[in-house]
């Protein structure tokens, strides 16, 4: 099936999340080691960023390390953010060419001053892009990122900038990293493993979920096209009925 072309344009996804999962096993099955499922999972980076924009997806948010990754082997840490760097290096004159620009969420501060460095500059030189917003979730974790919010928000209830009886969703949404950014309506993830592993949970609410079998470095544009055409075609209800939508639809 051609799914690009049956794709509605009419109803495209306003942000796409995406759990990049299965480098590791990935690599593993080939007999290597699991930088080596990384360094090729850049790959499929390329191919859903392109994918993203030819269709017209204004956000995309690329799960690319979580806090809980900075338990992993050292050695595998440093690889990661070589490669962070390095690509960020290369790909800079296609996300010029292609309209796209860099943002990031999570807790960047703490990531080597290398990457750290080359990311604040491409997201610098990218800023005036408009045609993708690339969002990478590095040193992220949806608790984290809930702590923190809280946090700000007592330190301006102290500080008198905001009353505790003042809070609601709006409210709290704009202490969080995503506030300036729609809520995901698709969350894609690869590997097979079926949960949001601590990734956007307040912003997922009501995202249609969907979990592919097919390792992130095996993924590729029509795969992404595929996950777009299989969004389009569920029924979001948000709380209603299939007749309140029908009958809202026939107005």
């Amino acid at each position: 099936m051609d799914y690009k072309n049956s794709i509605d344009k009419n109803n495209i996804p306003k942000h796409v999340a995406v759990i990049m999962d299965g480098n590791g096993r990935w690599a593993k099955e080939k007999g290597k080691l699991r930088v080596f499922g990384h360094k090729n999972g850049v790959k499929a980076v390329q191919e859903v960023v392109e994918a993203a924009t030819t269709i017209g997806v204004p956000y995309l948010t690329l799960y690319a390390f979580s806090t809980e990754n900075w338990n992993r082997p050292k050695f595998e840490i440093k690889a990661l953010m070589d490669l962070l760097v390095k690509s960020l290096e290369k790909e800079l004159p296609t996300l010029m060419k292609n309209g796209v620009r860099l943002e990031t969420i999570g807790d960047i501060e703490i990531l080597p001053g290398s990457a750290a460095q080359r990311l604040k500059e491409v997201k610098e030189k990218t800023k005036d892009n408009t045609r993708l917003t690339l969002i990478l979730a590095l040193s992220y974790s949806s608790k984290w990122e809930t702590a923190e919010a809280l946090k700000s928000f007592a330190l301006d209830v102290q500080e008198g900038k905001i009353s505790a009886k003042d809070v609601n969703e709006e409210t709290f949404r704009s202490y969080l990293q995503t506030a300036d950014y729609p809520d995901p309506e698709l969350m894609i993830r690869t590997s097979g493993e079926k949960r949001i592993s601590n990734f956007l949970m307040w912003q997922l609410s009501y995202a249609e979920l969907l979990f592919l079998d097919k390792y992130w470095p095996d993924f590729r544009m029509d795969d992404f096209y595929q996950a777009i055409y299989d969004y389009q075609n569920r029924e979001r209800r948000f709380g209603k009925t299939s007749e309140q939508l029908k009958k809202s639809s026939d107005v």
